[in-house]
């Protein structure tokens, strides 16, 4: 990961891994990898985040898992959206763009001096 990416806190962590599986299944690389093609590689995910924030979507019943193959026919734990997870993503999605916005009005905000 380049030392300019981007470091993410928590709750965007969780929305990000909840769009990437929106897709299909994907194991925790396909993940990641999902999120750094799509940023260009702004966004990457150290693997403990990852695999801490796939557990822990997984308990709340946001994911689901199951072993299969993968590209190079090694065994990989595939994560599915459920239907659970599929609500929060809804959720969790326009919370993060009020957020965003908000964050943006404060930024975007003139000065007294103009």
């Amino acid at each position: 990961m380049p030392d300019s990416s981007l470091e993410l806190v928590q709750g965007t962590v969780d929305v990000l891994i909840l769009k990437a599986t929106s897709w299909g299944p994907l194991h925790g690389f396909g993940i990641s990898r999902w999120i750094r093609e799509r940023t260009e590689g702004a966004l990457g995910l150290q693997d403990a985040a990852l695999y801490q924030a796939l557990h822990r979507l997984e308990r709340k019943g946001w994911l689901e898992s199951d072993w299969g193959p993968s590209e190079n026919n090694r065994r990989a734990k595939y994560y599915t959206l459920t239907s659970t997870g599929r609500a929060a993503l809804r959720e969790r999605t326009g919370n993060l763009r009020r957020y965003v916005a908000a964050v943006f009005e404060v930024l975007d905000a003139r000065t007294a001096a103009g």
